[in-house]
């Protein structure tokens, strides 16, 4: 059933790279009728925007939902919820499920449970049969079921002549996320090689490994003319070859999480798994050279990554699987640490969030315009709040924000029209 909304009184992110303050949005039929002073609608939800400010709704291009076969970590509802939570309404999943995602009966099923949760979830489908690196997925089958990227996430295509041939082959149709990691580099590393991965006495990850797959895939992209997508970007190194790249006019777009341009490996000496991810949290030199990135305009979307565990399969600290929720915290965390310190503008965050991510996708970019579909995040930009695991949507706490306070929150999602999350009166 359409709910006919108004939003009372908003600040409002726009097109124009402006904020537009206080306005009122009148919703109905799942599209922005009226922007400006809202007609009589007795019928209306209203919602007091007073303070608060509208922005298109996010969209993460890089997110596991464990389903099918991890359920036990998150599902496609409960992802769903956790996003909306976070202000997202569109994400990209990843494919390394179980099956992985290289199969028609698989895609069907993502898709059709995907159709149940109110926000659009697009699927990255595998670049090799069952991640093997041995041979090409089918490709044309992969559009022809609505798939938008491939990748192997999780590993990389190890064989450089193969997954040449994929970025030629996806070129026209699908955009071709690389998860740059060099397996025999990392061998046995569980985080980032250097001082503190010595002081705990475990092995370490070497920055070569993403640094040299990161510019092989920018040699292999660049000499074949096509366009690549390098994956949660953590070192300063690998964000100097996609800067010089892109200098040169190459086919190159990247992304990176929050948590790369805000922590260190400093937070491991705890020995809590719940600060271990791939690619790991790197050192000062790191952060400092993401973070430029981010503000200069290297680096083209801001993810999540957002990959649950269970509490007891994060309880080793040597024997935990990598990953960490990030959806409900990713706005907050990047006004907290970027906006609120005066490195990057409101808008420059909506450019990152909501429409670089949709457009390396083809899809359309979301927009707060009359005439539009009304796939809005209103957020209190100024609202400070300690980030609760215990009151997180995933089905998986293990978030490295615990205990953290952030400024910014989002209060209020809309998708197409209609209200899926709220902490509003």
């Amino acid at each position: 059933m359409d709910q006919n909304i108004i939003i009372k009184n908003i600040s409002i992110v726009d097109e124009n790279k402006n904020i537009a303050d206080r306005f009122d949005i009148y919703i109905s039929e799942g599209k922005i009728k009226n922007i400006g002073i809202a007609p009589d609608d007795s019928s209306a939800i209203v919602v007091d925007g007073t303070g608060l400010t509208a922005f298109p709704s996010f969209f993460d291009m890089h997110v596991h939902f464990r389903d099918p076969g991890f359920t036990h970590k998150e599902d496609i509802i409960t992802g769903a919820c956790a996003a909306a939570a976070g202000g997202v309404t569109g994400v990209l999943c990843m494919p390394n499920t179980n099956p992985p995602v290289d199969n028609e009966e698989t895609i069907r099923y993502i898709n059709e449970k995907a159709g149940l949760t109110g926000i659009d979830i697009y699927q990255t489908a595998c670049i090799t049969s069952q991640m093997k690196g041995e041979k090409l997925s089918d490709f044309d089958m992969y559009k022809k079921l609505g798939v938008k990227a491939v990748s192997d996430d999780g590993k990389p295509v190890k064989n450089a002549e193969l997954m040449r041939q994929a970025l030629i082959k996806a070129e026209k149709n699908l955009l071709v996320t690389s998860h740059c990691e060099d397996m025999d580099i990392i061998g046995k590393g569980i985080m980032n090689k250097g001082a503190v991965s010595e002081k705990l006495g475990v092995c370490g990850m070497d920055r070569a490994s993403e640094d040299s797959i990161t510019a092989r895939e920018i040699a292999l992209a660049g000499a074949s003319g096509v366009r690549v997508h390098i994956a949660h970007v953590s070192t300063e190194g690998s964000i100097g070859f996609i800067r010089e790249a892109k200098k040169r006019g190459l086919k190159v777009t990247c992304e990176t999480a929050p948590h790369y341009f805000i922590f260190t490996d400093e937070k491991l000496e705890t020995r809590d798994a719940d600060y271990r991810m791939n690619p790991p949290l790197r050192e000062k030199r790191d952060v400092e050279a993401i973070t430029q990135a981010v503000i200069d305009g290297t680096i083209d979307c801001i993810v999540t990554d957002h990959a649950p565990h269970a509490a007891e399969e994060k309880a080793d600290f040597e024997k935990a699987p990598n990953g960490v929720v990030g959806l409900e915290t990713s706005f907050a965390a990047t006004l907290t640490y970027l906006y609120h310190t005066g490195k990057i503008s409101l808008c420059r965050i909506s450019e990152l969030m909501s429409q670089n991510p949709r457009k390396l996708l083809g899809l359309e970019p979301v927009y707060i315009r009359e005439g539009c579909t009304a796939d809005i995040c209103i957020a209190d930009t100024e609202k400070e709040w300690i980030v609760d695991p215990e009151k997180l949507h995933s089905k998986s706490h293990n978030t490295l924000f615990k205990g953290v306070k952030l400024k910014g929150k989002p209060v209020m999602t809309i998708s197409k029209g209609k209200i899926i999350f709220s902490e509003l009166n």
